[in-house]
């Protein structure tokens, strides 16, 4: 399940450890989700401090 290069691997073995009762599927979804989630907040914040430099 776990690739080296694999960045969600390790949050997804952390959470499969933590719940009880979670598919592997579902816990690499919701990594996936979480991660996807936290990169698009930093793409806007990103894009805002752009802007406010820009003005």
């Amino acid at each position: 399940m776990t690739e080296p290069d694999d960045p969600l691997g390790q949050w997804t073995g952390r959470l499969l450890r933590l719940g009880v009762g979670i598919s592997p599927e579902a816990a690499r979804s919701f990594v996936h989700d979480l991660y996807a989630k936290a990169q698009s907040d930093l793409d806007d914040e990103r894009a805002e401090a752009d802007f406010q430099r820009e003005e």
